[in-house]
């Protein structure tokens, strides 16, 4: 998706950018490929929604590459493949690539570390093309959920039609094959093999949109037919030739239709679905309005299109629609806000424009003028490839460097005295002396680290099956099921340590954004059917499992409401009084309003604190509350988080959360030696005479060393 000042529709290749050879020069559709750049930065700077201006560009694609390669067959009886996707790489990798460089350097400068890896396996992923499978597999765990847009999240579009252009050449040269063998025309072939795709693709769209629409969002077979529908229009526009009226009608609709697309489906629809056809068909009128002779009357809307500025304007459609997120992403992070103002919008907007013409003065001016004698495929690749090997090589330079810096955190954690988390509070002249070094884990890797710890045991939200794991000893003959929220998965490390000191048996029984409740719940202010149905299997697990304790939350926090214990725990907990099980309640952690990592990279460690008035109660909610059943023993570790007050996001030189509210796993971990009394008091289970607890070998060792 690149383009040249002066590229022409009647170019080869096809992206928001540049087009293959038409029988007759189509002006309206650079115009519309400026139309759909120009409401991707508007809706996306001002209104923070879709535009549909993705969907035109890919519509637009199918469109052009479609029409080009069957041309190519009916002409030469074969397609290229090595001249078609060099041509490809020559146009398409300097302009992703100069920006994908700059985001690396903005970044270093601009960012906290604390998304720094996140940001390099970003753009690794943009730059071979897989990024919108990267987002999709990272978009589906509560507990990586909040971190901020990745500053090239929009390239996902771009990797969409990089595997298009795979496939669809192979695609038209099989149609063309199968012409031959039955003796008909390959356009006709073609249609129906494209045709077969937008069905089937769009009926997937249909079912994932309505089952995940998160990964929906990005899976190439959910864009599909959007491109084949641009190739089914290829096929046949050229016997469209609608009356004047009708052309009139359609034109002024497509266009009004596309740009009322981003504030009449906003967010609330789920994407792409239903709501992606409204652009779609949106352009395909258009489209269809500017087909036939004599198509541009004096008020048409597709000679309004035909216009020498948003001709001009669609030269540059590619290198604006890659500047604007970026550019965006920077300066709601100097600025700190959620959405500009009318004049940082303006800023965005001019400074994207600025930055687009710029690349493509450097990409016509340096690489295509010197290599415009270099024609054959391997030198074309070369231009092409020469521009990301540099992103590639400081992407992997970078990420070594920040794995050397773990390693070395690492290293120096494994000394407890330096590095107690929150066993510090176990020694108050040891805490008193306590030197300020490195925190550990790394900002930059702690929420992969962690995440990835529990992913596998875990259901995410889509899933309504259990997911579980065992940990410990098998034989044992004390078993704890961890069952329940995000908020119960990361005290993972914490349990873990003790049930493996104690030789218990651990279960986890978690799933992302689900508390372990008889009330019907939402997910992300939406009904959520599939904790539902959740709730309902862990019951039947836990009557086949019959643990000896369920280890759960006693209270929820939040920082829009006061923290609380919802009646459907308590629900759960009589049911397991009845069981005969145990019921462990640990009261909730405090919640910040910033990431905690991010704000330990700006700033000094002191500073990364929030009151813990504004997320938690003064005392524990559950300490008044009537109709406990007696199987309940509540746990309150609150004291090792806040004090006097204050709920810190460093504690004892260890990283407390590496988002807004989930712990760390080291923390967890450090959580191990301060929790152990409370739960071997709640579950009435007595040392073996002389065995020690990580209680007493942690005293022991604050009491006979120092740091």
């Amino acid at each position: 998706m690149s383009v040249p000042a002066h590229s022409r529709v009647t170019d080869v290749v096809e992206t928001p950018v540049t087009t293959p050879a038409r029988p007759r020069h189509r002006s309206d559709i650079e115009g519309l490929r400026a139309v759909a750049a120009l409401l991707i930065a508007v809706y996306h700077i001002w209104f923070g929604t879709v535009s549909g201006g993705v969907d035109v560009f890919l519509l637009l694609t199918g469109f052009l590459i479609t029409g080009s390669l069957v041309r190519a067959m009916e002409r030469n009886g074969r397609i290229d493949f090595a001249a078609f996707w060099t041509k490809l790489v020559k146009r398409l990798f300097p302009a992703g690539a100069v920006v994908l460089g700059a985001v690396l350097v903005m970044t270093y400068l601009f960012f906290p570390r604390s998304q720094w890896t996140t940001v390099i396996d970003d753009v690794r992923a943009a730059v071979l093309y897989y990024g919108n499978w990267h987002l999709a597999t990272g978009s589906v765990d509560y507990m990586a959920d909040n971190s901020a847009a990745s500053a090239v999240q929009h390239f996902w579009s771009l990797a969409v039609q990089g595997q298009f252009y795979l496939l669809w050449p192979v695609l038209i040269t099989v149609a063309g094959f199968v012409a031959v063998r039955l003796g008909v025309r390959v356009r006709h072939v073609a249609f129906a093999a494209v045709g077969t795709v937008f069905v089937v693709s769009l009926a997937y769209s249909l079912w994932i949109t309505a089952t995940e629409p998160v990964w929906a969002y990005f899976d190439t077979g959910a864009r599909l037919w959007e491109l084949a529908l641009g190739g089914m229009l290829a096929l046949v526009v050229h016997r469209v030739n609608l009356p004047h009226a009708l052309r009139m009608i359609a034109g002024w609709l497509g266009l009004a239709g596309l740009v009322l697309c981003g504030l009449v489906i906003g967010d609330s629809v789920p994407y792409p679905g239903f709501a992606s056809l409204w652009p779609t068909t949106a352009a395909l009128l258009v489209i269809l309005a500017g087909a036939g002779e004599n198509a541009n009357g004096r008020l048409s809307a597709n000679r309004l299109l035909g216009v020498r500025p948003l001709t001009w304007l669609g030269g540059h459609a590619y290198t604006l629609f890659l500047w604007h997120w970026p550019v965006l992403i920077v300066y709601l992070e100097l600025t700190e806000r959620v959405r500009p103002s009318m004049t940082g919008g303006l800023l965005v907007l001019g400074s994207s424009f600025a930055a687009a013409l710029f690349t493509g003065w450097v990409i016509e001016g340096g690489v295509t003028r010197a290599t415009r004698n270099l024609r054959t495929p391997s030198w074309s690749l070369a231009a092409g490839v020469i521009f990301i090997i540099p992103v590639l090589a400081a992407g992997s330079l970078w990420a070594h460097s920040i794995e050397q810096d773990r390693q070395t955190r690492m290293e120096l954690s494994s000394n407890p005295l330096s590095y107690p988390g929150a066993a510090v509070h176990l020694n108050q002249e040891t805490a008193a002396v306590l030197p300020e070094l490195p925190i550990h884990p790394d900002t930059t890797t702690v929420a992969k680290e962690t995440v990835d710890q529990t992913r596998s045991c875990n259901a995410v939200a889509e899933d309504t099956e259990v997911v579980s794991c065992e940990f410990g000893d098998p034989d044992s003959d004390y078993t704890i099921a961890m069952v329940g929220s995000s908020h119960v998965r990361h005290w993972f490390q914490a349990m873990r340590t003790l049930t493996d000191q104690h030789g218990w048996r651990l279960v986890t029984l978690t799933k992302n954004g689900c508390q372990f409740s008889s009330e019907e719940q939402l997910y992300r202010g939406k009904a959520y059917p599939e904790c539902t149905a959740w709730n309902a299997d862990v019951m039947t697990e836990l009557a086949e499992l019959v643990p000896d304790a369920v280890f759960t939350l006693a209270s929820l926090t939040s920082r829009e409401e006061d923290e609380h214990v919802p009646a459907g725990f308590v629900d759960r907990w009589h049911l397991l009084d009845r069981m005969g099980v145990d019921v462990l309640a640990m009261r909730d952690t405090p919640r910040f309003d910033f990431p905690v990592p991010d704000c330990v990279d700006r700033n000094d460690r002191d500073q990364c604190s929030s009151p813990k008035a504004e997320s938690m109660a003064e005392e524990p909610p559950f300490k008044d509350l009537t109709n406990v059943p007696h199987n309940t023993r509540f746990l309150d570790l609150t004291d090792y988080l806040c004090e006097d007050g204050v709920c810190h996001g460093v504690i004892g030189n260890q990283l407390v959360f590496y988002d807004t509210d989930h712990m760390s796993y080291a923390f967890s971990r450090s959580l191990a030696v301060v929790m152990e009394p409370q739960i071997l008091d709640a579950v009435g289970q007595a040392v073996p005479q002389g065995e020690p607890t990580l209680f007493d070998a942690a005293m022991t060792l604050r009491e006979g060393q120092h740091p």
